[in-house]
């Protein structure tokens, strides 16, 4: 943490996703200035104020709570779907890396036929054919980005099989997994955290898509995608439906981002001589 403070970008991104968490812990801890899906006809369609600081929508409902409540779900959703996707992923790639032969062969035909579909197809095809609700969203949004994390791992692992320290752990009679869990991973996690900091701004964008288009977070429950669905024909009578959920979908990758980098400059060896 001490060396992402030399990074503006990690600075940045950790000052946008510490008030983004601040504003889900709200919702989280049940302090919300109003209930994310109460109905209150009679306050519909009233431009931000003190009263309603991000408006109200057709509905009455406050759109801040609703807000707050959205980027709760949206990241919890994003988080278990990384958290399955760089668990499965990573140790795929050990696996793959390490072993080599029919392992290898086979993890690596996986992978290539989940690259062949588009993220955002198979995330829909997965999402379509599983119950609604937010483990099967994050699961079938895990799957898309399991290979990604193979491949991320993979490449270092063939590498570092072949060090010296590595070859001497083998004669001492350690098992492989036993080498791969004390003497690779280790070595691997820097290019794991940067990638999960990545992941998780498009996980994040995966969510807010599968909402958008009625496959997310299942209703009533607030979601950042669902909310500029429902804000589409609101746009010229309150614009503000629109503009704040937008606006924190962008916050949200943008400051994950802006993470990614800071940690990638911060923990690639390349960079640390230039600090």
């Amino acid at each position: 943490m001490t060396a992402l403070r030399r990074s503006p970008a990690g600075v940045a991104g950790v000052v946008i996703l510490v008030l983004l968490a601040a504003v889900a812990a709200l919702s989280y801890a049940g302090l919300l200035p109003y209930d994310p899906i109460a109905q209150h006809p009679p306050s519909r369609f009233r431009a931000p104020s003190g009263e309603h600081l991000f408006g109200t929508d057709q509905f009455g409902r406050d759109v801040f709570s609703r807000v707050a409540a959205g980027v709760g779900n949206s990241a919890f959703v994003a988080v278990v779907a990384v958290a399955f996707a760089t668990v499965v992923g990573t140790l795929g790639g050990l696996v793959s890396g390490f072993y080599r032969g029919v392992a290898d062969g086979a993890i690596g035909g996986v992978t290539n036929v989940l690259f062949a579909f588009p993220p955002l197809l198979l995330a829909l095809s997965l999402a379509s054919v599983l119950d609604r609700n937010r483990f099967t969203i994050a699961v079938a949004i895990a799957i898309v980005y399991v290979p990604i994390f193979i491949r991320v791992t993979r490449g270092p692992v063939l590498s570092l099989r072949e060090i010296e320290y590595v070859k001497a752990a083998v004669s001492t009679g350690l098992s492989r997994w036993q080498i791969m869990l004390r003497h690779v991973l280790p070595n691997i996690t820097s290019i794991v955290v940067v990638q999960v900091a990545l992941s998780l701004s498009w996980a994040v964008l995966t969510e807010a898509s599968l909402s958008f288009l009625g496959l997310g977070t299942p209703p009533p429950a607030p979601s950042l995608g669902s909310m500029i669905f429902e804000a589409r024909s609101l746009v010229f009578i309150a614009p503000w439906t629109l503009i704040a959920p937008g606006a924190v979908v962008v916050l949200l990758v943008v400051g994950l981002n802006l993470l990614g980098d800071g940690l990638r400059d911060t923990l690639d060896p390349r960079n640390r001589g230039k600090r």
